[in-house]
């Protein structure tokens, strides 16, 4: 065989392994009820054809790289928060923006509850040190909205302290876009239908239960109170500084597409130069011997 074929053959063999990467996303647990996937199935139109989605995917995510080179050369600061209701899918979106980038430039915050002490901190206080340097991408998983959300509505916050965080937002957020930082802020909707048909499918599949909370559980109970929060969250944060986006998350494959799209379309990034890469020649001595290593330091060729 020339080594043109060759070359194809390992090509094509990289793209595979890519390819099942993705494929391994986007896997279903076998045990998840059948009942609950015919329902599921009813209940919603037919989603973009997988070719097509994961030829947009790996387009989008090639772009992603260029923005990730141009913010590390230009030390650009960009933070993005996604907000929205329990399994609106914004973990999913943020696993294929940072599924191909280097995890030193862009990474992701998903802060626990506040410990006693940062119950005592100043509120945005525990937030700050997440905050990006030049050269760097963070993507809050939730974020200081949880005030107006999850805090409001579970009684963690008093009414004095939720219209004390609606005073100081606006002029937090202006301070972090002043001092250089990109802010984008991205709300996903769902219905109440499709968030309790993620939940029940949550419940049926034992790789999703570990998704599940008693506070995603009461965010069933009180939809209409988080839907009240959201409004006045909307009409007190959504600054011409830092607006709010709303991304329709029902068709989870389409909103990834349309939020990754809409990202990068938000930065004005451009090509920077690069350094030519040459693999250099390995230097062989021939007077080294390499050891022999006992057996028992490998892992097990199990598979």
């Amino acid at each position: 065989m020339d080594k043109t074929n060759e070359g194809k053959d390992w090509l094509e063999a990289e793209l595979e392994d890519t390819l099942d990467e993705d494929y391994e996303l986007e896997l279903s647990e076998p045990a998840l009820s059948l009942e609950i996937r015919k329902i599921y199935k009813n209940a919603h139109p037919e989603t973009i054809d997988r070719r097509t989605y994961f030829h947009e995917l790996i387009r989008l995510q090639s772009e992603l790289i260029k923005l990730q080179d141009w913010v590390a050369y230009h030390k650009k600061k960009i933070v993005v928060v996604f907000e929205g209701r329990d399994s609106a899918g914004k973990g999913g979106v943020i696993k294929r923006i940072t599924q191909r980038l280097n995890p030193r430039i862009a990474r992701v915050v998903a802060l626990p509850a506040p410990t006693d002490r940062e119950k005592t901190q100043w509120y945005f206080q525990r937030y700050v040190p997440h905050l990006p340097a030049g050269g760097e991408i963070v993507l809050f998983d939730r974020s200081w909205y949880n005030r107006s959300g999850v805090e409001r509505v579970m009684g963690f916050a008093s009414a004095d302290q939720v219209e004390e965080f609606f005073n100081d937002v606006p002029e937090f957020e202006r301070m972090l876009v002043r001092s250089g930082i990109i802010l984008i802020k991205y709300w996903f909707s769902i219905t109440d239908e499709e968030q309790q048909m993620r939940f029940l499918m949550r419940i049926h599949d034992p790789m999703k239960q570990w998704k599940l909370s008693p506070m995603d559980l009461q965010s069933r109970v009180r939809w209409e109170q988080y839907t009240k929060a959201k409004e006045e969250m909307f009409a007190r944060t959504n600054i011409a500084e830092a607006p709010w986006y709303i991304v329709e998350g029902n068709d989870k494959k389409r909103a990834r597409l349309n939020c990754i799209d809409h990202f990068l379309q938000q930065i004005p990034y451009e090509p920077v130069p690069h350094e030519d890469v040459a693999l250099p020649d390995r230097v062989f001595n021939p007077n080294y011997e390499r050891a022999v290593l006992p057996p028992e330091l490998y892992v097990p060729r199990k598979y």
